[in-house]
């Protein structure tokens, strides 16, 4: 089964269950991103049932990879099923356990980073793959619109570092914020290179 069919079925279910996935609005722009940006690597840290992993593979370059974190044994299961089903998983490398713990054991850089897992840890998360930006690397998050307040230490941090520019694409029930990685241009070469 290929990935639009599988894609389908998990908004279906997620609809019944109400599994909060980014689903097929946010989806889409999550989508774009990747085709314009054309990342070799991304991360993406909380894969619950697999939805984003397998829309964010679909669309990644033919030898971009994606590693994709999950600290719920059931959700990790079921991603697995799903991934494998997608016809995916040579692009996705699924992890079980903790964010926090595996991304200092992560090696290389990555070029996009996709944030959904707990809302209250999403600066510990970044601050943690900082380190293995690479120069042009986007970061996304997700729910800064529905779950603001729980992580409104990271929103002040992306948005007033200085390290990124940041935007906020609003859906009006919730919101995605969009940050790029600046570069700080030594001196000489802004003027001389």
């Amino acid at each position: 089964m290929r990935a639009q069919e599988i894609l389908k079925e998990i908004e279906i279910q997620a609809e019944k269950e109400s599994l909060p996935i980014i689903g097929p609005e946010k989806g889409k722009v999550l989508a774009e991103m990747v085709r314009k940006h054309k990342p070799q690597r991304i991360l993406e840290i909380g894969t619950l049932v697999g939805y984003s992993a397998i829309l964010l593979a679909e669309n990644l370059p033919e030898s971009g990879e994606i590693i994709t974190l999950e600290i719920s044994q059931p959700s990790f299961e079921i991603a697995k099923e799903n991934i494998k089903k997608s016809g995916l998983e040579n692009k996705i490398k699924i992890i079980f356990g903790s964010a926090l713990q595996i991304i200092p054991t992560l090696d290389g850089e990555f070029d996009f980073v996709f944030i959904d897992a707990e809302k209250k840890e999403y600066l510990q998360y970044l601050q943690a793959v900082e380190p293995k930006l690479s120069r042009h690397a986007v970061v996304v998050a997700d729910n800064v619109g529905k779950f603001n307040e729980k992580m409104q230490d990271f929103l002040d941090y992306i948005r007033n570092s200085g390290k990124f520019k940041s935007r906020t694409i609003d859906f009006g029930y919730d919101a995605i914020e969009v940050s790029e990685r600046k570069i700080k241009t030594p001196f000489k070469e802004q003027f001389f290179g």
